[in-house]
């Protein structure tokens, strides 16, 4: 219990990440509270730790503060990347990141880990059914979903390192895809074992998570697992049965003929990748519910992302909801919607409740919905479950 005495006050702790930062000092012996603006899908993993909801944070007197990256205006504390760097010298990890699939392929880690007797602890940004949640202690690897949107990944020391792949998705920053390559280049020369997805070919096995995406992901969590002990036999034996991570083509509900999906999707990449495996899967029409969330993505890449988009057979846009970065005058969803192609049949929605009401509107059955986004899609997918039922 390293921990064990701290007292440690989480800002943000609703986030994907940090919830798992809290859970994971819980675990370790800490007393554990924290702050968030609003209720989000992680706060369920958080059973019986304290939380301010709304407000500003306000941390018990004498509490560490440990704060995420979207709050650093709010409160001065520990930043939670050197707080993922101290966990993560605490015993031997594997750390993964890249630009898209790394929740799943840490989640694919870790859960073979497991499964083979190995004993794992793991960080993940994403709830993993099968693993309990999105952290959990062990005595052996620490598995680590690291992120470089912030280049806090960079502070990260780990014994093995995978990176799905590289492609700029986050322009506040870096410049362009060769600065973060070379960001990329920086962090692994320091690394004994590395892992790079894009020199491996897909996996043949048959998974339980669709999708050529996640043949590679499972490529890459193949290779770790043999550096880190497991034999190749015993891993893809353990692999085939992982269902998967919460908000990765996950079932909300049916109901009417509908089918309801939910994907953390939210660049044109992931999004057209989560479109195509879709349409593989049905026969009926695709609707596609998006809610942008960064207003300096959704100014670069509006005109890919209504290209990915275009894939479905309608596309419904929310605002820019939730933004963690500054908002500029003229960038809105509108930009997204102004770009699909026009064979699509386009929804402007700027609120969730309009979202939701164009959607269950144009739904019939045989339809797929799927909703994308970083923030709180999973609400919108919820409600129009809810609406069909009605």
């Amino acid at each position: 219990m390293p921990l064990r005495g701290r007292r440690l006050y989480f800002v943000g702790i609703g986030g994907s990440g940090i919830s798992a930062y809290a859970n994971m000092a819980r675990a370790l012996g800490a007393d554990v509270r924290g702050w968030d603006l609003h209720d989000t899908i992680f706060m369920g993993s958080l059973e019986g730790i304290e939380v301010d909801l709304g407000g500003e944070p306000t941390p018990p007197e004498g509490w560490e503060v440990v704060v995420s990256t979207a709050h650093t205006h709010r409160i001065e504390g520990t930043p939670r990347a050197a707080f993922l760097a101290e966990l993560v010298a605490t015993q031997p990890s594997i750390v993964v990141g890249g630009a898209h699939g790394k929740t799943t392929t840490a989640a694919m880690i870790a859960y073979v880990l497991q499964k083979t007797g190995e004993d794992p602890a793991w960080i993940i940004g994403g709830l993993v059914p099968q693993l309990g949640g999105n952290a959990g202690t062990g005595g052996g690897w620490l598995v680590v979903e690291g992120d470089e949107s912030d280049r806090s990944i960079g502070s990260l020391a780990p014994q093995i390192a995978v990176v799905t792949n590289i492609e700029l998705d986050h322009h506040a920053s870096y410049a362009s895809e060769a600065e973060l390559g070379e960001f990329f280049d920086a962090w692994l020369a320091g690394i004994p074992h590395v892992v790079r997805s894009w020199d491996l070919e897909p996996v043949e096995l048959q998974l339980s998570v669709p999708g050529d995406h996640n043949r590679q992901n499972a490529a890459a969590a193949l290779a770790a697992l043999e550096l880190a002990g497991v034999t190749r036999a015993d891993a893809e034996a353990a692999i085939v049965g992982f269902t998967g991570v919460g908000r990765r083509f996950e079932l909300v509900g049916e109901e009417g003929g509908v089918t309801v999906v939910d994907d953390y999707g939210h660049n044109p990449t992931e999004i057209a990748v989560t479109l195509e495996t879709a349409r593989s899967l049905t026969a009926g029409r695709l609707i596609a519910v998006y809610q942008p969330h960064v207003v300096e993505r959704t100014r670069q890449l509006h005109a890919e992302l209504g290209a990915a988009l275009g894939l479905a057979d309608v596309a419904i846009v929310t605002d820019i909801i939730g933004a963690r970065d500054a908002p500029r005058d003229g960038v809105t969803g509108k930009l997204v919607v102004d770009s699909l192609p026009q064979h699509v049949r386009a929804g402007w929605a700027p609120r969730h409740e309009d979202a939701v009401a164009l959607a269950v509107a144009w739904a019939r059955p045989g339809d797929l919905v799927i909703t994308f986004g970083v923030g709180e899609p999973w609400k919108i997918a919820r409600a129009i479950v809810d609406g069909l039922a009605r």
